[in-house]
């Protein structure tokens, strides 16, 4: 049987960042692109109304969330600290996702193949919608990226990139959230 996938919707999002912290960050590959998408994507959430929540993997360890990314948070972002690899394991992040009520997650982060598939798989297993930025996820190896992906996909989450979250948030050209989010795109575009 085949599923029928839907466009993202702003109005039943929530944004999910796992673990993009200073300690692993540097070992992630093009850590530098996929913190870029992470940044995007949390300006979208903030001009769309979408609500963030970001997981910091033993902070203690791992360090805090990216000085870049803690900068670009909307006013309302949650930042919850975990040990559990699945944020859906950590009371406080689960008791965060029910309570916003959004049927859909759209999850960015860190490691592809450890923290953000052990949380989209327990998502999924909740009933939860989710969504994986695959430009926004990144691991040590580039296999296990790729790995995490598969099997995200084949366990019912929809692969998109972030320019797709954010076009089928905004819907159409023309509007004010269109004018602020086009030209970050297009710079984006452009970088070599």
């Amino acid at each position: 049987m085949s599923r029928t996938l839907a466009l993202l919707e702003a109005a039943t999002s929530h944004l999910v960042i796992v673990d993009v912290q200073e300690r692993l960050a540097p070992a992630v590959a093009d850590r530098e692109g996929i913190t870029g998408a992470v940044l995007l994507l949390l300006e979208a959430a903030r001009v769309h109304g979408v609500p963030v929540t970001v997981t910091e993997q033993y902070p203690k360890g791992l360090g805090p969330t990216l000085g870049s990314v803690v900068a670009a948070l909307p006013d309302d972002a949650v930042v919850i600290e975990k040990t559990a690899f699945s944020a859906m394991r950590e009371p406080n992040f689960a008791a965060r996702v029910e309570g916003i009520e959004r049927p859909h997650l759209l999850v960015a982060g860190m490691e592809t193949h450890v923290c953000v598939l052990q949380t989209v798989l327990d998502a999924l297993r909740a009933g939860w919608s989710c969504s994986v930025a695959a430009d926004a996820v990144g691991s040590r190896s580039d296999e296990d990226r790729r790995r995490g992906l598969d099997r995200m996909a084949a366990a019912g989450a929809d692969i998109v990139t972030t320019e797709m979250a954010i076009f089928e948030w905004t819907e159409k050209a023309g509007t004010p959230a269109f004018r602020r989010l086009a030209p970050l795109i297009r710079d984006r575009a452009v970088r070599p």
